[in-house]
């Protein structure tokens, strides 16, 4: 083929039409795995944060936008024999030193933080990706677990707060904490509305 104008335009053609045909097989065939997959680590998620329960949460899931926001929280109601018992709140911040965190907070039925799972985030490794490990750890004031956000806003020290801050990491820890506030208010507002 002599290289002309015309022919290298239609080549790039060509070779754009086959890498779009072979990038639509690909999302088409990764699509409902990659949605089971995430699906599945919610699920696990869920079970995890919460006190034990003989509901679907999953299945019982609602979603609430607080007031002044765009993005939806979804909510996972935990129920034993009926009663509410806790739930588990999907949160975020966008406070993040690399952009969004998705963390899933657990509480019992009066608010208290059973346990978190880190969904999702960007943050640096070695630092504020320790999110995941340092705010459960018993050493100095790290641990959320056990703290009921209604009651005292939970803030790093170095913001007059009491929960020791990821060495390094301000940043993520603050926005580790706003997710947290942001769950423990959505959750207190469908409590206090009994629509969970």
């Amino acid at each position: 083929m002599k290289s002309t104008l015309l022919n290298m335009v239609l080549s790039l053609g060509v070779i754009t039409i086959v890498a779009a045909a072979l990038l639509a097989g690909v999302y088409s065939v990764t699509k409902e795995p990659i949605a089971a997959a995430q699906l599945a680590k919610q699920v696990d998620a869920v079970s995890a944060v919460v006190p034990a329960f003989d509901n679907d949460p999953v299945a019982e899931a609602v979603e609430i936008t607080p007031e002044g926001e765009d993005v939806a929280l979804k909510v996972f109601p935990a129920r034993k024999d009926g009663s509410l018992v806790g739930a588990a709140v999907e949160s975020y911040s966008s406070a993040g030193f690399s952009g969004d965190i998705r963390v899933i907070y657990g509480f019992d039925a009066d608010g208290t933080v059973t346990g978190y799972a880190v969904m999702s985030h960007a943050e640096t490794p070695g630092l504020g990706a320790k999110m995941d490990e340092w705010f459960r750890s018993s050493e100095g004031k790290r641990s959320v677990i056990g703290l009921n956000p209604s009651v005292s806003r939970p803030a790093v020290s170095k913001d007059g707060g009491e929960v020791d801050a990821i060495t390094a990491a301000t940043i993520t820890s603050r926005a580790f904490l706003d997710a947290l506030v942001r769950a423990s208010d959505v959750y207190k507002q469908l409590a206090a509305q009994n629509t969970l």
